[in-house]
């Protein structure tokens, strides 16, 4: 029996369905299932515990029987924790009850954003690279994304004479990531000054993922809201995820304009309802109290990351930066005898065992993307063989 619908729609017919960064990661475990050693570089998940405050939080509450729905925006002491770090951190004028809602994750945040903002054909100008998640989420609210390319050899840093060029009278936002996933490049007080004010003159939405927001080894963390005149055309986003290693929690947030926040918050209550109660506690706990648990994550994830540039450089072929956030080397390959990053990829894999990321997931062919999430040991053993495989190319 046939029918009239046909695969893709029109929304999803630019959502790549292959070759991201979960497909190779399920074939690095198939691999691993077949008896073969595989170093895990693909995936940004913290390799950290959560902390201990919030996981007992957070049996304290099942046990306690806090199992059912919560405010479809978020228990109200949640939310204003999360007030209360933009006001201390960022000097921004946060309401929990008119600003914020919390998000099963930063994903649903970002998806329940674009649907909130976008009319169909809408454009929305990210930086490359940049996330594949927001190629996904932004189709998904029948939008646009343009892309705009940095370059390695200028830091990964804004182009601003570029994004310029890129805004026409269907451009609605800037898609901000600083740090960035997958450059580690850390968006200046300047930069976001220039940012703010190109939306101001063409009455632009900036959206900004701020989750990488902790892990910052140079310099300090300001988010764009909090300059004159961007708090009412600016939403934040940021999670519990990568800030605690609470990756599957799911527990996100938006921090939106007054008029904005009735409406993303009925976007989110269709999608999901409401963040697990439970969890939503444990993130209320690790707000009050694990503080000394970040600081002790990002001063190993530095160690990490001077060992990682380190090695990239010492191998032939290959060139990196030194990252100022996140915890993700991007290194180029443009320099060796390779077809595209899907095949340098792949050889790592099945030749070496180790699982990365080709730039072209993030929009940017000519280079591939390690994560520094495992142990110090562990990641060294895994450049060792990157060299190792390298060299035999």
């Amino acid at each position: 029996m046939s029918t009239k619908v046909t695969f893709p729609n029109k929304r999803m017919s630019s959502i790549i369905m292959a070759g991201g960064i979960r497909e190779i990661l399920g074939r690095a475990d198939e691999l691993e299932r077949q008896g073969r050693s595989i170093i895990h570089m693909e995936i940004g998940r913290p390799d950290f515990d959560s902390p201990e405050c919030a996981k007992e939080a957070t049996i304290k509450a099942i046990k306690e029987g806090n199992v059912h729905y919560t405010d479809m925006s978020g228990p109200y002491d949640l939310r204003c924790a999360i007030a209360d770090k933009y006001r201390k951190e960022q000097n921004m004028d946060v309401d929990p009850n008119k600003h914020v809602v919390v998000t099963c994750g930063a994903t649903e945040a970002l998806t329940a954003t674009f649907l909130t903002l976008l009319e169909p054909d809408e454009e929305v100008i990210v930086l490359t690279p940049y996330f594949p998640g927001y190629a996904d989420e932004i189709a998904l609210a029948c939008g646009k994304l343009v892309p705009v390319a940095t370059k390695m050899e200028d830091g990964f840093g804004l182009p601003l004479e570029d994004v310029k060029r890129a805004i026409t009278p269907k451009t609605k936002a800037i898609l901000i990531n600083s740090p960035n996933n997958p450059s580690g490049a850390v968006l200046s007080h300047k930069d976001l000054e220039k940012i703010a004010a190109l939306a101001q003159e063409h009455d632009l939405w900036v959206v900004s993922d701020e989750c990488y927001e902790k892990f910052l080894y140079e310099g300090e963390h300001l988010s764009i809201a909090s300059l004159p005149g961007m708090a009412e055309r600016t939403v934040t986003v940021s999670a519990a995820s990568k800030t605690w290693s609470m990756t599957g929690w799911r527990v996100g947030w938006i921090v939106a304009p007054e008029a904005m926040r009735p409406y993303v918050n009925k976007a989110h209550q269709n999608i999901t309802a409401c963040a697990n109660s439970f969890a939503q506690a444990g993130v209320v706990e690790a707000f009050k109290s694990a503080d000394e648990d970040v600081k002790k994550m990002v001063a190993e994830y530095r160690r990490r990351r001077d060992m990682v540039v380190k090695w990239l450089n010492d191998i032939p072929g290959i060139e990196a930066i030194t990252p100022q956030g996140a915890f993700y080397a991007f290194p180029s390959i443009k320099k060796l005898n390779v077809k595209d990053g899907f095949t340098f990829c792949s050889r790592l894999l099945e030749e070496a065992g180790v699982s990365s990321a080709p730039g072209e997931v993030f929009g940017m062919p000519g280079h591939f993307r390690i994560t520094y999430c495992r142990s110090y040991e562990e990641i060294e053993e895994g450049l060792r063989r990157i060299k190792k495989a390298v060299e035999s190319m």
